[in-house]
């Protein structure tokens, strides 16, 4: 076992983590990043979740998570607008490729790919390294990065596993006591995504290899075609990646912390291979298995896991933490002061097969179709309680059960892991544990990064590039209690985030019900929509208008998004 040094080692190269390691990397810090595979990326790569939810809308779109959208639209030729599930649509081979020339670019990150965490070294209260199959590597700062809170478990260090009751948290959609359901399903199912190719009209595609499995009713209300296009990506393929009788698998989910994930993650890939089979059997030859897509063929290189170890921290999110008080969740306050540190918007999503679990809406109608109401995550939710020279960056922060199905998503862990290789920047640079660092200190440097600043505060109406945008981010940190509750900061002056791109269209535009807009083009009714603040606000008094806008044409969501109204 070799031994290696560093200042700052990042176990986990998903999505948090891989962030965590550019951005501090990026600040000059002596930094390895360790992953079990040799993709970079986690849920949004190496798992196959190529039509990412959540923080869609252009304010959301800042930081590491705004630039990697601006990436993908550089290197997808035909662009990101493929899926109704998401605005952004594009192979998993082309995010990998992004992270990768990121951290290649950066001189002072080493990766090493293909090594998963056996053990830990503890100095009393402090963790000092982890052990790997081929190496010990110590480090003054660890950041546990890994899909399922692996580190946490090494340690010993306090988390959670599977649910809370009402009593704990008072959380309204937790369950007031122990059933049937919070027994078969500890934690939300995963998915072990696979993908399918369309090869053509007239065309039979290999016919794949898979026990037969009975998914009736998959798509029953939505039509083969329709259901296909969920999960569309550019070259006519498809993730395969569905809640509705689909490749959810949720068998003994004890199993992945029990010493028994292979087995499980074995019987998670031949069932999605069974649900590719049923859809080729059901709908048609023409569909097959898209072979060249992984490394290793059709199916992605890692589970989709939605849920992990959740550490107990210094803050705990729960749903009430999430929830709208008007528009917007309220700011979180530690210490006095406004803890956020990265923003999600995503509407609050559990995965049981079989069970239709209901939960207290956090959903409005913005820019012509609905979009979740914003919250933010606080920086203790990263911070062990005792624990020291440990952080967490995935989905293994302190969060509920619950509220856990908001903060999953990839663009809220990609926030989660800019600021956890900030704050790690930060505490290397000043000699400080991350429980005693400075928040704002924080704060200032992800609202000031030179390469990818990144919102803590989040407001509607303040696209990233507008020139008030720092000044307001400031000012809600300060004056917290001033922060509005339809989430509008009293802007100032004519800038606009609006810009020529796409299809010019003029046409009528109608609007039988309000927030929903329709628009004719080439003999075909359009849903309009936007994630433009400007275009947002002008919409409602468009109605029975003949009207020119510019946008992108989305045949799988029947959508035009909008990116301008002339």
């Amino acid at each position: 076992m070799e031994t290696l040094q560093t200042d700052l080692l990042i176990v986990g190269g998903g999505v948090g983590g891989t962030c965590a390691a550019i951005q501090a990397a990026r600040r000059g810090v002596k930094t390895v990043l360790v992953s079990a595979g040799p993709w970079l990326g986690g849920m949004l790569t190496a798992a196959g979740v190529a039509v990412p939810d959540g923080n869609e809308l252009t304010p959301w779109q800042t930081g590491l998570w705004g630039a990697y959208l601006r990436a993908l639209a550089e290197r997808e030729p035909t662009g990101l607008d493929h899926s109704w599930v998401s605005l952004f649509s594009y192979q998993p081979r082309t995010g990998a490729q992004i992270f990768a020339d990121w951290v290649k670019a950066l001189p002072s990150l080493h990766w090493i790919a293909g090594q998963e965490p056996v053990g830990v070294v503890k100095k009393g209260d402090r963790l000092t390294a982890v052990k790997f199959p081929d190496y010990c590597i110590q480090a003054k700062l660890i950041l546990d990065g890994t899909e399922l809170g692996d580190l946490l478990a090494l340690g010993d260090v306090p988390h959670r596993w599977g649910w809370e009751l009402q009593g704990e948290f008072n959380e309204p959609s937790a369950p007031p006591k122990f059933n049937d359901l919070t027994q078969r399903y500890p934690v939300q199912s995963p998915t072990w995504v696979a993908l399918l190719q369309d090869y053509g009209v007239g065309v039979k595609a290999p016919k794949i290899d898979a026990p037969d499995g009975d998914f009736t009713g998959a798509w029953a209300d939505y039509g083969g075609e329709h259901f296909l296009n969920y999960g569309r990506l550019p070259g006519d393929q498809f993730m395969l990646n569905w809640p509705i009788a689909g490749n959810d698998y949720a068998v003994g989910l004890d199993r992945i912390i029990q010493g028994e994930r292979g087995e499980f993650e074995r019987e998670a890939q031949d069932y999605s291979l069974s649900f590719a089979r049923y859809i080729q059997r059901q709908l048609g030859d023409r569909y097959g298995l898209a072979a060249h897509t992984f490394p290793t063929g059709p199916l992605a290189l890692q589970a989709y896991y939605r849920e992990s170890r959740r550490l107990q921290g210094q803050a705990t999110i729960t749903e009430l933490d999430i929830l709208p008080q008007g528009t917007v969740a309220p700011l979180p306050i530690q210490g006095g002061e406004v803890g956020a540190i990265a923003l999600g918007n995503y509407a609050n999503d559990h995965h049981y097969p079989g069970v239709d679990f209901p939960l207290k809406p956090k959903s409005i109608q913005w820019g012509g179709r609905w979009t979740g109401t914003p919250f933010t995550i606080p920086y203790g939710a990263l911070v062990p309680r005792e624990t020291l020279g440990l952080m967490v960056c995935e989905k293994n922060i302190s969060v509920s059960h619950i509220a856990n199905g908001a903060t999953r998503l990839q663009p809220v862990v990609m926030g989660i892991g800019q600021a956890a290789g900030m704050a790690a920047a930060l505490c290397l640079e000043q000699g400080c544990e991350p429980a005693e660092l400075e928040v704002r200190s924080l704060q200032n440097a992800l609202l000031t990064d030179a390469i990818a600043p990144a919102a803590v505060v989040p407001l509607f109406n303040l696209p990233p590039h507008h020139p008030q945008w720092l000044h307001w981010q400031q000012y809600y940190l300060d004056h917290p209690e001033a922060y509005p509750a339809d989430g509008c900061c009293p802007l100032t002056g004519d800038f606009s985030s609006e810009i020529e791109r796409g299809v010019k269209i003029t046409g009528l535009l109608t609007s039988e019900e309000p927030h929903r807009y329709r628009i004719e083009y080439q003999g075909e009714s359009w849903q309009v929509i936007t994630t433009r603040p400007e275009v947002a606000a002008k919409l409602p008094d468009l109605g029975g208008k003949t009207l020119t806008l510019w946008g992108r044409f989305n045949p799988a969501g029947r959508w035009i998004v909008v990116e301008k109204i002339g």
